[in-house]
């Protein structure tokens, strides 16, 4: 019974990676005051958040013992995780910002559309953009901050003129 569950595991797999999939695996790191809340955050994580995130076609995931540092705790998980295509990765990438990554398959060379690679890079500049902001609203004067604002919106509208133009519109 352990090898046919194995088996279609390993068929779920194939047929995924062959439609585009993506099988990785993901580290996480996790710390709290109180031992006791870690593994049951990690569980939640994986089963609750991760593996119910659009995308994710299973995840299975290995908890550390949480160690004690000078004032809090730590715990690390490392999960393997098959998804159906790029986008539902770099959406858990993102959201949930793990410590490490490790592409397992396709073992090859993975293809990207132009569109799909120029979509990729219009995000990463876009939460690039607001972590800066972040950091700026809460280290600059305000009329200094307005200003930068002032900029980024001139920014936005630029790249949405320079968007326009590539898809033809004048």
């Amino acid at each position: 019974m352990a090898n046919e569950g194995k088996r279609e595991v390993e068929e779920v797999t194939q047929h995924a990676l062959e439609k585009g999939g993506i099988l990785v695996k993901l580290y996480f790191d996790m710390e709290s005051e109180k031992q006791d809340d870690l593994q049951p955050l990690m569980v939640d994580l994986i089963n609750n958040r991760l593996l119910k995130t659009q995308g994710v076609v299973y995840c299975v995931g290995a908890i550390d013992e949480p160690i004690k540092l000078k004032d809090t705790y730590s715990t690390s998980a490392q999960v393997t995780a098959l998804f159906d295509g790029l986008w539902p990765l770099i959406n858990v990438m993102f959201t949930f910002t793990p410590a490490g990554v490790e592409i397992m398959k396709p073992n090859r060379d993975y293809n990207l559309k132009q569109s799909d690679l120029q979509s990729l890079l219009l995000n990463v500049a876009q939460v690039s953009l607001e972590y800066n902001n972040y950091i700026l609203s809460r280290i600059l004067k305000k009329e200094d901050y307005e200003k930068i604002q002032e900029q980024m919106k001139n920014r936005e509208a630029l790249g949405k003129k320079l968007l326009e133009k590539k898809d033809g519109n004048p």
